[in-house]
């Protein structure tokens, strides 16, 4: 019995918070990467293929080991090795950015595929729930409230990094590095290789993310898996104007515009199904117009990101 059934129109706001804790998490964990790689002055759009192969092994290395967390730590460090892979090319002579994530979009998510053909039908454990809902008798509640580990790590990862950020030498080197190269160089700072590893980090928190996918929810391995999310992750960082609390907020809405078509359905609500499924979408784009300005944007946007590479 669906959640709506069980106790009435509640169900639909129920069950788009459920899918705001459920679906928001990738986008969480990639945003957050990409948000550590962007405020070094640099650009990965081959998060999504980072997604993706975080996903696939670590459902593989979860199916082999039977360890759930194990095959976390596995996906995070497929992302490092991706991350760090961008970050060493786009430090070259002449290599553009986007060109080299496009490329490196095109081989993780080719290559995962590929790997991944025999991971297709075997079950993995998953990742636990923490049961936040036991107070309450209505099972659709419970089942809301089953909130992942992951999740809540990505709650407190989000302030820590704004405080990293602001606060940390490293922190400090970081935004130097990404407002002016030339005056990190000044000050003794190697910038390609700070850039290698904030994307490298970056690409640490996408391999989780899509370890989320795989091993909690949905919770198998397909190549249906991923919609986009590492994309729009980088749109994500935009609208929260490089700021990892914002990313937390605009993953959170994110997650509740993906539940709603599901939410609508389970109340009988059929009639334009698909286009409620293309309201995260709309919403993204929506957000980003009403939010342009020219001069909010270049007050928050790390300064190197605006040089053609």
């Amino acid at each position: 019995m669906s959640a709506s059934n069980e106790i009435g129109l509640w169900g639909v706001p129920l069950a788009v918070f459920a899918g705001s804790l459920r679906v928001s998490a990738p986008f969480l964990f990639v945003s957050l990467g990409e948000c550590i790689t962007e405020r070094s002055g640099r650009v990965n759009l081959g998060l999504e293929g980072t997604l993706v192969m975080g996903a696939m092994s670590g459902y593989g290395v979860s199916y082999l080991s039977g360890s759930a967390w194990l095959g976390v730590l596995a996906a995070g460090a497929v992302g490092a090795v991706f991350g760090a892979l961008h970050g060493y090319l786009c430090g070259r002579p002449r290599v553009n950015d986007i060109a080299v994530g496009i490329a490196s979009m095109l081989l993780g998510v080719g290559l995962a595929f590929f790997i991944g053909k025999p991971l297709v039908q075997p079950s993995a454990p998953h990742l636990p729930a923490i049961p936040f809902g036991f107070w309450s008798r209505a099972p659709s509640v419970r089942s809301a409230l089953d909130v992942n580990a992951l999740f809540i790590a990505g709650l407190g990862l989000a302030p820590l990094l704004r405080w990293a950020l602001k606060n940390t030498r490293w922190g400090l080197v970081l935004r130097t590095v990404g407002e002016s190269a030339d005056a990190a160089r000044a000050m003794g700072y190697d910038v390609n290789r700070v850039r290698l590893l904030a994307t490298a980090a970056g690409g640490v928190l996408a391999g989780i993310g899509g370890s989320f996918l795989s091993l909690f929810y949905p919770g198998s391995w397909n190549e249906g898996l991923s919609s986009g999310q590492g994309l729009m992750a980088v749109a994500l960082v935009i609208f929260a104007r490089w700021d990892p609390v914002r990313c937390l907020f605009a993953s959170l809405l994110f997650g509740g515009a993906s539940a709603l078509g599901p939410a609508l359905q389970s109340v009988g609500i059929t009639k334009g199904y698909y286009l409620f499924n293309a309201a995260p979408y709309a919403l993204t784009l929506l957000i980003m117009v009403l939010s342009s300005s020219a001069t909010q944007t270049s007050a928050d946007m790390p300064a190197e990101l605006a040089r053609a590479r």
